[in-house]
């Protein structure tokens, strides 16, 4: 498989010629388009203000690395980066502003475009997770995890990723689809730490405000290349969410529940894969997901996941939709009709906030509203 980068989407599906109009696609009748014009929306977060924050992958760049450094292989690779990628602010009427600007943004061979990946607000500060750096993607600049001063719009890198995950290397890389940055795509907050994961490398990182990091799983480890992407934090557990490799086969991602070692079983001799003393394992799991992309907790409890495409084989516009996990474990359509979604946040409306066209080219990209039945 030539899987390298979060996304994972072929050419063809990311070609403008898939996209001629954003209003073509038929998404169910709860969804409401709220804004367009994004260049690549990725992870969402609510501030504390109340606004909408949004990371945007960008528009790529055109410096090339080639000859300073490993190069992903073709067909995806080589990468040419640039500083294209931004963080956006969105007001209750769906005015869009920019709150930082200037971060490393990358496209590959093949027209993917990767940023910054996903936001989270830590102790009243924003923290921006960067997937779309290091020198294989074109940039003097690491994928990290970075600080952002929201009224002056100055950033500073806080841990070099980059570095740590080509130090810290996990137990089954995938060579074919092997990225030496990685391609970091979403985290969360939990016992004090920002928690990273890493799709391509298939690994979580715990980060604190000081930039002191620690491999917290190892999911290739146990779990093999299932491209984990989506986490989330609810009653003291994680819950981790996995892409799979293409071409699709519906159903067979998962949703993983995670939790320290003391929450579980022991394992037998030498099939326990934990070695650090704050490992997470995997307490349970759960299938009949496909392409999962986002994951996060309603009001009412349940679990919602994205789905990037439900059609078997390559993602299919407006295949994408929201899934909600009920009380009795069946899994039910919220929203369908969505296209090549990225990423999804509650609001303080109780309406769910999706980065839809989130995976489409640039200045394509909407926040679309759920209201949820």
């Amino acid at each position: 498989m030539k899987i390298r980068k979060v996304l994972l989407l072929s050419a063809a599906t990311l070609s403008a010629s898939l996209f001629p109009n954003p209003l073509a696609a038929q998404p169910s009748s709860n969804v409401q388009v709220w804004v367009t014009g994004l260049n690549g929306p990725r992870g969402l977060k609510f501030g504390p203000d109340g606004n909408l924050y949004v990371a945007e992958a960008g528009t790529g760049g055109t410096t090339s690395t080639e000859g300073a450094c490993t190069q992903v292989i073709p067909p995806v690779g080589p990468y040419k980066g640039g500083n294209t990628s931004r963080i956006s602010k969105i007001n209750s009427a769906g005015t869009r502003t920019t709150v930082a600007s200037g971060f490393p943004s990358t496209v590959d061979a093949m027209g993917d475009i990767s940023g910054v990946a996903d936001l989270a607000f830590f102790d009243g500060t924003l923290y921006a997770l960067e997937g779309g750096a290091g020198c294989s993607h074109g940039d003097s600049l690491p994928n990290g995890l970075y600080s952002v001063d929201t009224k002056t719009g100055s950033w500073k890198l806080v841990a070099d990723l980059s570095h740590f995950v080509q130090t810290h290397v996990v137990k089954y890389p995938n060579p074919p689809d092997f990225e030496p940055d990685g391609t970091f795509y979403s985290m969360v907050e939990f016992h004090n730490r920002l928690y990273a994961v890493e799709p391509n490398h298939g690994q979580i990182v715990s980060i604190d405000k000081n930039g002191s990091m620690a491999s917290v799983m190892d999911v290739s480890a146990s779990q093999g290349h299932i491209v984990p992407t989506a986490i989330t934090a609810h009653d003291g557990q994680l819950y981790l969410g996995n892409l799979n490799q293409f071409p699709i086969e519906p159903n067979y991602a998962r949703i993983l529940t995670l939790g320290h070692p003391e929450c579980g079983p022991v394992a037998a001799p030498g099939l326990d894969d934990t070695d650090a003393r704050h490992s997470l394992q995997v307490l349970s799991s759960k299938a009949g997901f496909t392409t999962v992309v986002g994951t996060a907790f309603g009001p009412d409890g349940l679990l919602y996941v994205l789905e990037l495409s439900d059609a078997a084989g390559y993602p299919t516009p407006g295949a994408g939709k929201v899934v909600r996990v009920k009380a009795d474990g069946d899994i039910e359509d919220v929203a369908t009709g969505l296209v090549v979604p990225t990423a999804m946040a509650f609001g303080p409306d109780g309406r769910l906030y999706v980065s839809n066209f989130g995976a489409a080219p640039p200045g394509a990209g909407q926040i679309v509203r759920i209201d949820i039945p």
